[in-house]
C-alpha cells in the first residue's frame, strides 16, 4: 500500500526537487505524477495531448532540446508507452475527480524548472540534505516542486472527503516560458469550470502569511529576434558589409528609450543576445531574446508593438533586416473579490496561518492568466492565490528554497477553500 502523501510532503518535494526539467522537456516529472496520480486513484487522466491541444503550445523548444531530455527521461527508467504520448514535447497532465452533483473545481499547478546551476554550498539545505539538483544545469528556483506536491496532496485530500462535483486538477508545463497555459485554458478540461484556484510559494510572503488572492499581474510576451545583415573582411573591405551587431546594438539603445504611456507601466527588457563569428569578420547573423509587459493587457501591446518596431527600424537604418517572433505571451487577468472572501476565511482557520493579506501585487507575470481569464469570461471565478514561505534568497536565483513547513499550509488552505465552494459557493 502507498504511504499517503500527507504523510510524505516533504519526501514528495524533495524527489521532484532533485531532477527539474525545462519547460515542454517535463518527461520525467509528468511520468512521476502519473505514477503517484494512479496511485491515488481518479476518475480521469489525460496526459499531453490528451489534455490539450499540441498546435495550441507556445514557446515550444527546438528538437534538438526535446530530444536530449527525453533520451534522459528513458535512460532513467520512465515507461516507454508514457514516453511516448509525450513525444514532440507534449508533457504535462489533467486529473479528474467526479463526485456526482455539484460545482466544477479546477486546481492549477506549474510543473517546469529553470536553466539555473543549484548552488552547491554547504549551508543551502538541498545540498547539505541532500537532494540537491542532479542535473547540473537546472533547477527549481521558483517553487514549482512544492507546487506540484500541493496539487497531489490536495487531490487526494478531496477525494477522501465528502467533496461533491467536479475537481479538475492541471499539472500544467511551461510556466516559466509561459508556454503551457494557453493550451490548457483552450483545453475541453477548462469547459465550464465554476471556479478556478491557482497558486503560488513564496513571492516574499513569509512562512504563515497567506494573500488571498493576487492582483495586477503584468501582461508579457517572449519575442524572439534575428538580425541579418551581410559579411565582409572588417579590415579590407568594412565598406561592404552591413553589420548585424550594429544594428542589434543601436536596438538595444533603443529599445530602453521606448516612451512611457500614460495609462499605466510598461517594461522591456533585452535578456540575452548572441552572433558574430570573430573580429575581423562584419557580422552578417546576430539573435536576442527580449520581453515587452505591461500592467494592462492593452499596455503590453503596446510595448510590444514599440519593441518590435524598435528593432526593425535599427536593423532597417544599417542596411540589414529583422525579424521579430512572438514566442509566448500571457494576458493580466485579477482575482475575483468573491472568491478572494472564501480564500481568506478559509485561511484564518488553518493551523500555522498568523497573518491574511486580502489582495496584493503580483508585480510579475503569469500564464495561469489564460485559465482565469476563460473562467471569468464564461461567468466562474477565480483567484490566484499566495501561500508564503521563508526563503533564502529571492526566486530565479541558485540558492532559492522553501521552508517546508508551508507544505502542510498550503494544502489545507487550499482543501478547504475548495470544499467551502463546493459546500457554500462564494
Amino acid at each position: 500500500m502507498v504511504e499517503p502523501i500527507r504523510a510524505r510532503l516533504s519526501e514528495l518535494r524533495r524527489e521532484l526537487h532533485r531532477y527539474p526539467e525545462p519547460g515542454w522537456c517535463e518527461f520525467q516529472t509528468t511520468a512521476w505524477l502519473v505514477e503517484e496520480l494512479r496511485a491515488i486513484g481518479v476518475d480521469e487522466l489525460a496526459v499531453g495531448p490528451e489534455a490539450y491541444d499540441p498546435d495550441d503550445r507556445m514557446a515550444v523548444p527546438p528538437e534538438d532540446r526535446l530530444e536530449a531530455w527525453y533520451d534522459r527521461a528513458r535512460e532513467r527508467g520512465v515507461d516507454d508507452e508514457l514516453l511516448r504520448k509525450m513525444v514532440g514535447g507534449n508533457t504535462g497532465a489533467v486529473a479528474v475527480l467526479d463526485r456526482g452533483e455539484g460545482p466544477t473545481v479546477g486546481l492549477r499547478v506549474d510543473i517546469d524548472g529553470l536553466f539555473i546551476e543549484e548552488s552547491d554550498d554547504a549551508d543551502h539545505a538541498p545540498t547539505a540534505e541532500g537532494f540537491r539538483s542532479e542535473t547540473g544545469e537546472t533547477m527549481h528556483a521558483c517553487g514549482h516542486d512544492a507546487h506540484m506536491t500541493w496539487g497531489l496532496a490536495t487531490l487526494e485530500a478531496i477525494k477522501e472527503s465528502e467533496f461533491e462535483g467536479r475537481l479538475v486538477v492541471f499539472f500544467q508545463p511551461a510556466e516559466e516560458v509561459s508556454g503551457g497555459g494557453c493550451p490548457m485554458a483552450k483545453s475541453e478540461y477548462t469547459d465550464e469550470l465554476d471556479y478556478l484556484f491557482a497558486v503560488h510559494v513564496g513571492l516574499d510572503h513569509p512562512t504563515g502569511e497567506v494573500v488571498a488572492g493576487i492582483e495586477r499581474p503584468l501582461a508579457m510576451c517572449h519575442v524572439d529576434v534575428e538580425i541579418e545583415g551581410t559579411s565582409a573582411h572588417a579590415g579590407k573591405a568594412p565598406q561592404d558589409g552591413d553589420n548585424a551587431i550594429q544594428a542589434l546594438g543601436t536596438a538595444i539603445q533603443n529599445v530602453y528609450g521606448i516612451p512611457r504611456h500614460a495609462d499605466g507601466m510598461t517594461r522591456v527588457n533585452v535578456g540575452r543576445v548572441e552572433g558574430g563569428t570573430a573580429s575581423n569578420i562584419i557580422a552578417e547573423d546576430v539573435g536576442a531574446v527580449a520581453e515587452a509587459r505591461g500592467e494592462t493587457t492593452a499596455l503590453m501591446e503596446y510595448a510590444k508593438e514599440e519593441l518590435t518596431r524598435t528593432f526593425e527600424t535599427a536593423a532597417e537604418m544599417h542596411g540589414c533586416e529583422a525579424n521579430v517572433d512572438v514566442v509566448s505571451e500571457s494576458p493580466r487577468a485579477d482575482s475575483d473579490p468573491e472568491l478572494v472572501d472564501v480564500v481568506a476565511d478559509v485561511a484564518r482557520g488553518v493551523e500555522g496561518v498568523d497573518t491574511v493579506v486580502p489582495t496584493a501585487d503580483f508585480g510579475a507575470s503569469e500564464d495561469a492568466t489564460f485559465l482565469m481569464q476563460r473562467v471569468q469570461r464564461e461567468g466562474g471565478f477565480a483567484s490566484y492565490l499566495i501561500v508564503g514561505t521563508d526563503h533564502p534568497t529571492s526566486h530565479h536565483t541558485p540558492t532559492f528554497d522553501v521552508d517546508e513547513r508551508s507544505l502542510k499550509t498550503g494544502v489545507e488552505l487550499l482543501t478547504g477553500a475548495i470544499l467551502a465552494v463546493a459546500e457554500d459557493g462564494p
